[in-house]
């Protein structure tokens, strides 16, 4: 797949005239070898798309990934002349990096790395790093201004897994609700791994919910939808980002909502490459979106800057962008401006966008 994508691509940048001077020279910094080289290969597929689609140049620079942190990294960005790099998908290499890239101006723009403590430490040290993933707690807050928009009048109950991370998201949704005036008629930690949770629904059922969040991965939520419908309960069920893995032993679902990042349906856009990809041999998933819009998002601002006179990260900071993703923009604070996570429906073994009601109906 990736050796057919590679030719694809070279014969699509050999067609393109000038590809070198029409635009700028982009790094792009993701895992080559260990455990995170399927990753770093999504990435490189998206960024090299993009790059033979707006004729750009891209060159491509390992990341250890390691506990340290390689700070060559930065020389081999600032040594190719690169205008931004895109990628970082290790904290530690994006850390090491920085320093070097603010004293050229020359932007980051992260992937992956959600580390809110380094995004305050680059605020403060002034460093051009910009987040094209999730901020802290933007998880979260979609998924409690979901559930005050769509489940006001409806008795609901958020359940965990127990694990930290399902833990402190239950937690800061219910926080959020009460702050609306919105309280659970059942809170309760499950235990995950589980062949069936008959139990588990029951309580549900008993305490009077008709809509659940589910704070845990998509086998449970998967176990715990059919043992629902198996015992013909009125229980509509929401999951988070969790549910992007893949199926384990039990199916998930149709009609399975979840709050998570779009992949290749949230805009008519993605839906077209989406299509287009899958022509050139390979599917557009993980980090290949993110990559071709960050791409393109660099291209777009650097274009603007140089007319304008301005620096890159300037740009990045003020200017919104379209994207394959949509409109792209970062706030002062270098996050994304507007919540990515949308409420989406699985449906036909893929996530689509529940949209919303048209006023009338």
């Amino acid at each position: 797949m990736f050796r057919r994508l590679t030719i694809s691509l070279l014969s699509t940048i050999a067609l393109a005239p000038h590809a070198s001077a029409a635009g700028p020279t982009i790094a792009v910094v993701a895992p080559v070898t260990g455990p995170f080289a399927i990753l770093g290969d999504q990435i490189r597929e998206g960024a090299r798309f993009a790059a033979a689609t707006d004729a750009f140049d891209v060159v491509e620079i390992g990341e250890a990934c390691d506990e340290v942190g390689d700070k060559t990294i930065a020389q081999s960005i600032l040594s190719a002349g690169a205008t931004a790099a895109i990628g970082f998908l290790c904290t530690e290499d994006l850390q090491a990096a920085l320093p070097a890239l603010a004293d050229a101006g020359v932007p980051a723009i992260t992937l992956s790395v959600r580390s809110g403590v380094l995004m305050e430490d680059a605020l403060k040290r002034d460093w051009p790093l910009f987040r094209l993933a999730p901020g802290p707690g933007m998880e979260a807050q979609k998924v409690s201004d979901v559930i005050a928009s769509t489940w006001a009048a409806e008795p609901f109950a958020l359940i965990d897994d127990g694990t930290i991370h399902a833990r402190e998201l239950v937690e800061a949704i219910r926080l959020k609700l009460e702050e609306k005036g919105m309280k659970p008629v059942f809170v309760d930690t499950f235990r995950p791994a589980q062949e069936q949770q008959i139990g588990l629904v029951r309580r549900l059922a008993k305490a009077g919910a008709t809509r659940v969040f589910v704070g845990g991965d998509r086998g449970d939520m998967a176990v715990i939808v059919r043992d629902a419908r198996a015992e013909r309960l009125p229980l509509s069920f929401m999951g988070g980002e969790a549910m992007m893995a893949a199926d384990a032993t039990v199916a998930l679902p149709d009609g399975t909502q979840a709050i998570v990042l779009p992949i290749d349906s949230a805009t008519p856009e993605s839906a077209a490459l989406a299509m287009t990809m899958k022509e050139a041999g390979f599917v557009a998933e993980g980090y290949v979106f993110p990559a071709y819009a960050a791409t393109t998002l660099v291209g777009k601002g650097a274009a603007t800057a140089a007319s304008a006179g301005k620096t890159l990260p300037d740009i990045l900071a003020a200017d919104t962008f379209p994207t394959v993703l949509g409109t792209i923009g970062f706030g002062a604070d270098h996050e994304l401006r507007d919540n990515p996570y949308l409420l989406m429906e699985w449906k036909h073994d893929r996530f689509t966008p529940v949209l919303p009601p048209i006023e009338g109906d």
